[in-house]
């Protein structure tokens, strides 16, 4: 018998998104904003909804996503920088070595850059992710973005307390040790550096005695 397939990262996150949502009562639009998503990830809003929906968008080559993506970039530098085409297509060129031309058609999205190329345009743009963000597939691209909205709303893993916990007491004497030191896995991270420092200093004092 076949071992279960592990679930695909997106849908995984996915769902734990939206579980964190609905728990916590967050408007599901305002956190998954595919707008926003599409201008992170490079890809189309109606790619980005379309996988926010659960569903799989039409499928492409690598040479398509890398000069639809490059001309995302290219377009949404041009916006914010209030620069021209021309303009950027001869900075390109005195930055990577290549055409002005030649720059021009791949960041218009009319040709496909060599690799060099391409690692040079992360660089120009500081494009978090590095070349995998022109090239992965659109699903894995929007992961990789959604992870940090997940991690921000997950809350914090408390530290595993120590394992050498002390010697249990004697028969016949209360001792609340082991309860203490199992309700503090459940402590958060401020407090159980609190009942660290506490037990750290304690034992300090401790030794201290027990010295000539």
């Amino acid at each position: 018998m076949e071992p279960p397939t592990a679930p695909a990262p997106l849908p995984e996150t996915l769902r734990r998104l939206h579980a964190l949502i609905e728990e916590r009562g967050l408007n599901r639009s305002e956190i998954l904003d595919s707008r926003d998503l599409a201008a992170r990830t490079l890809l189309p809003e109606e790619t980005v909804r379309t996988l926010l929906e659960g569903r799989t968008p039409p499928a492409d080559t690598v040479n398509d996503r890398v000069r639809a993506r490059i001309k995302t970039m290219a377009d949404a530098h041009l916006t914010r920088t209030g620069t021209r085409m021309s303009s950027l297509a001869a900075d390109l060129s005195r930055r990577l070595g290549v055409s002005a031309v030649w720059a021009r058609q791949v960041c218009a999205g009319d040709k496909v850059p060599s690799v060099q190329l391409l690692h040079g345009l992360v660089g120009f743009f500081h494009v978090p992710g590095g070349e995998t963000a022109f090239t992965a597939e659109a699903a894995e691209v929007l992961h990789r973005a959604l992870l940090p909205l997940l991690a921000a709303l997950e809350p914090p893993h408390a530290p595993e307390p120590p394992t050498d916990a002390p010697a249990p007491a004697p028969s016949g004497h209360d001792d609340v040790r082991a309860i203490a030191l199992r309700q503090a896995r459940d402590l958060p991270p401020e407090r159980w550096n609190v009942l660290n420092a506490t037990l750290q200093a304690l034992l300090d004092l401790d030794n201290d005695q027990g010295n000539p």
